[in-house]
Order: structure tokens, then C-alpha cells, then sequence
């Protein structure tokens, strides 16, 4: 090994690695940028990173066909009983899944570099933050956690002796026999890759995929699926939310968290610019919240990661300018098109698009082809600090007091723009609750009602049914300086189909109510959902609505809430007993305001 290591448990752990998958070589990984030149340089010498002349130090990718996505259908907790793991996870049995992954990963590294990647998801020394160490075989992986994450020897001497880790153990699957050439996407067949965790144990296991979250160990397995089970053990909050300052004209600052399913504007909000008058965002965090309770009894929250790992089609300058912006320079695109000039593309990254690309196959595409240039699920991975309204406290190891939470989803119709919880049990029940319309990024057909539960329903590491009751107890511990809860729709239509809120940059409308509210400022109209606000608090001046639309955007139909009943029954009678009896109640108080 390059570096001499102090702690004896990851000593032990690298050498029961080693002798297990037979990598040729070992390197400790310091988080230098001559470290991440040399794992690029290795990229470009086997020709799987292409340069790309229009960004300064930026590289395009292409994944295997087979490797393009999260795999949640082969993702499994591994907990000694099925009922720990829950209805809405997949699970194995620990013992069994073990001898199973130990067989695959016998010899895999064998041709290859074994890295071990020493990473904080936080600031390193953050109260809030938690060590963790990826093995891997894959020099894309290390210089994707380089961006994701905080790597290098600071976490080693920060771990000592015998400072505690979540151990991350990667392999693409796919040893590289003596003088064969390597392929320029290594990974194993579609029914060998296996993403495993065992939350009981603090362990990550996963095989087969080079991919994004499979293989950036530091993202949703460890900074949500295994987080989310050791913030309920240890009393604190992992969740999948954004986090943004909103700042008023006179410099008051709110922190705002929002969870929402996929494809339904997080990082369009995380990054958003207030179309308000005086009005100011700024960006902690477009994906994950790690929240703990301060000292002066508030929750303060940061963001565990260090970069972004985005979705890249439908991103421009018309919906995200600070993203387009951040992506300038110093980042990796995998699946992208490459055009003729060195540049990347996208489908709705430009109003025209290309007359020829190389897609992201690595086959000729005109806008003729039958094809998109690149794929529905082409990132970006772009650090942090390159967002051009990233906030000045987003690496303040004590976090930031969060004032508000926001629940959401995709609805064409019931869900009117926003309403106010009644109370913290209402709000949890608003997030238990919460559910989207489906499109290409979700899972299952296109247009289906999902629930999902707060936007958490693929990344809890542990029942759902007691994540409810995770979130009772943390309002019962915050008392009265608990969070305001709001729940929002920017996609409700008109019987025509068109959407009825421009959303972007007027959502800072509705944050701006929120804060009212928050502040005594405007008192709301009782509905049976919640509190609405009333006519002309919703400061609209500026935007093109008719009355008209603004009253159906407001709507609420008290026929279409009852329709809705029968599918959170359902939903709710798959947690068994460990439904909390304060979810029935309130589904029950709910039928009553119905009427």
C-alpha cells in the first residue's frame, strides 16, 4: 500500500478484501488532484474518457448498455428478519446473501487496481457527518467520488486509531485477464450485478455495475438507505430532501427542506432564482438532508455530499441557469451525445437541436434518427462549489436551522398549489401520504398515481411503517420549534391539459407565503386538506394568470379527496401493524372534514 494507515479495523478489513478478490495492485487513496489526473489519465490511456474541447477538464463516458441506470429490482436489505426490511424493500437472507456475494467476488479484482477510498458525506469533523470507506476497482468511481464526496487523508487521521466506518466494498465484476485489453465500460451481465446492504451492520456490498449510485457507494446506499436506519437508532434525520436559503429584500434568511419524487423539479428549486422583487436563493443541497437537533433545540441540517450528481435531459438555460452554469468546467458527463464541435448535448438542453452528434452508443444520430442522442438518464457529476448561488454556509459543520418542510409530487388535478399541515402529526401524514403521477423516471407505466411516502419509498433502510413513527417522535423531541410542514403541486392543468402555474422562478411565490405564514404575517383560509391562503396573499403581480385559473388552481373538491381514500387505506394497510395508531387517527379526522 502507498500510505501507511493507523486504524486496525480498516487494516484488517483491506487485507480480508484483498485475499478475497486478488487485486494486482493496492493504492490508498489521499484526495489530491494530481490523484484525480492520474485516475483520468488511466481513463483516457484505455480510451473510456473522451475530452471534451468546449470545457476545460471535462470528460464524456459511455456506460455499457446494460449499465444505465439504478437497479432497484436487484437492490436487497439484508436483515436478520423480513419484517425489519419491510414492505417496500426488496430482502434476502444475510446469511445466505453472503456465501452468495463471497463466491462472486472471489478473484474478481484480479488484473485490476484495488482503490480504497477514505470519504466524509459532510464537512470532515461535522458533528453531523459520517465516515465512510469505498473499495473499488474502478478508476471512474474514485474520480467520481473525488466530486460526490469529501476524499483523502484528512478522513484517515480523523479515523486514528480507532475511529468507527461504514465499510463500502465495489466491484464492477469483470477481472481483466493477464494481456487482455480492458473494455471501455467493464462490468458484469445484467443477472450478475447485485447491490446489497445490511443495515444492521453499518455494510455495503455491491457488484457488477460501474454505474452511478450501484457504484458511488457514498450517495443513496450509504447517504439514505444505510443513513436513514442509523438516524433512527441514533435519533436523527436522513432524508431525501433539497436545501435552500431564501432571503428576503430586508436579509431575512429561511431554511427551507422539500422532498419530492423524481422528475418533479428539486434541483430546479434547490438552484432556482425568485422571480420576486428583493428576493434571493441560494443552494446547500438539491438531493440529501442530514438533520440533527442543535443545541438551542431546532433541527439543523447539512448536505452529506460535496458535488452533484445530476440528471442531464431537460436541463438548459430556460429551466436551470445556475445548473448550466455550474457545468462549465471540472466535470464528468456519462451518456450525453457528443457533438462535432467537443461539446455535450441533450434532448431540451437547446431550443435547436444538432445537425449530427455521436450519441451516447457511440453511433452517428441526426434529428432523423429514431433515437435519442443521448439517454433519458445522461448525468452530470459537478462539484458543489462551482454552482454560482451556492450558499456561503453549505459547508458550516454546525448546518442550518430548518424553518420549513415541503412535501410534493406531480398532480394534474385535486391537488391545489399549496396548502399549510394543521398540525406536525397532519404534516407527517401529508408525507406519508405523498404521491405522484408517474413519467419515463419514475418507476412502473406513465401516469400511474404512486405513493411515495416522503419521496423515501426506494431508500429507506429499514420499514416504512416505523420510519412514520421515526417522524412522530422527532416532532415530539422538537415540541414547538419544529418545522412548519407545507405540501405543494406545481403541475396541476386545466380541463385542456395546459398547465396552470408557470413554476421556476415564481415558485419563490409560493416560498414566500410559506414564510408569512411562518412569521405571523397572513392569516389562511381552513380547507379540509389544510390551510390555503387567502385571496390576494399569494403575491401574483407580474405573472400571467387569469382569475379564472387561479381559482381552479386553488381548488379543492372535496368529491375528488374522497376518491383518494380508498388508495391510502391500501396504502396504509401494507405497513400491518406497525402502522402508528397516530396515522390512523389522522386518516380518520381526514374522512371527517371530508364530510
Amino acid at each position: 500500500m502507498n500510505i501507511n494507515i493507523k486504524n486496525k479495523k480498516l487494516n484488517n478489513w483491506i487485507k480480508e478484501v484483498e485475499d478475497m478478490c486478488r487485486p494486482d495492485d493496492v493504492y490508498v487513496c489521499n484526495g489530491s488532484t494530481e490523484e484525480y489526473n492520474l485516475m483520468m489519465g488511466k481513463l483516457l490511456a484505455s480510451g473510456s474518457a473522451i475530452p471534451l474541447k468546449k470545457r476545460p477538464n471535462s470528460y464524456l463516458f459511455r456506460s455499457d448498455p446494460s449499465d444505465v441506470a439504478r437497479i432497484e429490482d436487484r437492490t436487497y436489505l439484508s436483515t436478520i428478519s423480513k419484517d425489519e426490511a419491510g414492505p417496500t424493500n426488496n430482502w434476502i437472507d444475510p446469511v445466505q446473501l453472503k456465501e452468495t456475494m463471497k463466491r462472486l467476488y472471489r478473484g474478481c479484482m484480479r488484473g485490476r487496481t484495488m482503490y480504497v477510498i477514505p470519504f466524509s458525506m459532510g464537512p470532515i469533523g461535522s458533528p453531523i457527518s459520517k465516515i465512510g470507506v469505498e473499495i473499488t476497482d474502478s478508476p471512474y468511481v474514485v474520480c467520481n467520488m473525488h466530486i460526490m464526496t469529501r476524499v483523502g487523508s484528512r478522513v484517515l487521521d480523523l479515523l486514528s486509531n480507532d475511529g468507527d466506518f461504514i465499510p463500502c466494498l465495489h466491484s464492477v465484476g469483470a477481472p481483466l485477464p493477464k494481456g487482455k485489453k480492458d473494455v471501455q465500460w467493464p462490468c458484469a451481465p445484467i443477472e450478475k450485478k447485485y447491490i446489497r446492504l445490511f443495515p444492521e451492520e453499518n455494510l455495503i456490498w455491491s457488484f457488477g455495475s460501474g454505474y452511478g449510485g450501484n457504484a458511488l457507494l457514498g450517495k443513496k446506499c450509504l447517504a439514505l438507505r444505510i443513513a436513514s436506519a442509523i438516524a433512527r437508532r441514533e435519533g436523527w434525520m436522513a432524508e431525501h430532501m433539497l436545501i435552500l436559503r431564501f432571503i428576503s429584500p430586508e436579509g431575512k434568511q429561511y431554511h427551507i427542506a422539500a422532498a419530492f419524487p423524481s422528475a418533479c423539479g428539486k434541483t430546479n428549486l434547490a438552484m432556482m432564482r425568485p422571480s420576486l422583487k428583493g428576493w434571493k436563493c441560494e443552494c446547500i443541497g438539491d438531493d440529501i438532508a442530514w438533520m440533527k437537533i442543535g443545541a438551542d433545540g431546532r433541527l439543523h441540517a447539512i448536505n452529506p455530499e460535496n458535488g452533484f450528481f445530476g440528471v442531464a435531459p431537460g436541463t438548459s438555460y430556460s429551466t436551470n441557469p445556475m445548473a448550466m452554469d455550474t457545468l462549465k468546467e471540472n466535470v464528468i458527463f456519462t451518456n450525453c451525445a457528443l457533438t462535432d464541435d467537443g461539446d455535450v448535448w441533450w434532448e431540451g438542453m437547446t431550443e435547436e437541436e444538432p445537425s449530427h452528434t455521436i450519441d451516447w452508443k457511440g453511433n452517428d444520430w441526426t434529428p432523423q434518427s429514431k433515437r435519442g442522442a443521448a439517454h433519458p438518464n445522461a448525468r452530470f457529476t459537478a462539484p458543489a462549489s462551482q454552482c454560482p448561488v451556492i450558499c456561503s454556509d453549505w459547508e458550516n459543520p454546525a448546518g442550518v436551522p430548518i424553518d420549513i418542510f415541503i412535501f410534493g409530487g406531480r398532480r394534474g388535478s385535486a391537488v391545489p398549489l399549496v396548502y399549510e399541515a394543521f398540525s406536525w402529526d397532519h404534516g407527517v401524514f401529508l408525507g406519508a401520504t405523498a404521491a405522484s403521477e408517474t413519467t419515463s423516471a419514475n418507476i412502473g407505466a406513465v401516469g400511474n398515481l404512486r405513493r411515495d411516502p416522503f419521496a423515501m419509498k426506494p431508500f429507506c433502510g429499514y420499514n416504512m411503517g416505523d420510519c412514520f413513527q421515526h417522524w412522530f417522535d422527532m416532532g415530539d423531541r422538537l415540541g414547538n420549534k419544529a418545522p412548519r410542514i407545507f405540501y405543494v403541486n406545481w403541475f396541476r392543468k386545466s380541463e385542456d391539459g395546459k398547465f396552470l402555474w408557470p413554476g421556476f422562478s415564481d415558485n419563490s411565490r409560493v416560498l414566500k407565503w410559506m414564510c408569512d405564514r411562518v412569521d405571523g404575517k397572513v392569516d389562511a383560509q381552513k380547507s379540509p386538506i389544510g390551510f390555503l391562503p387567502k385571496e390576494g396573499d399569494l403575491h401574483l403581480e407580474g405573472v400571467n394568470m387569469s382569475p379564472e385559473d387561479m381559482k381552479e388552481l386553488m381548488k379543492v373538491n372535496p368529491e375528488e379527496w374522497r376518491a383518494e381514500i380508498p388508495g391510502i387505506e391500501q396504502h396504509f394497510a401494507l405497513f400491518g401493524n406497525r402502522l402508528p395508531e397516530r396515522l390512523k387517527k389522522q386518516l380518520k379526522d381526514f374522512i371527517s372534514r371530508l364530510g
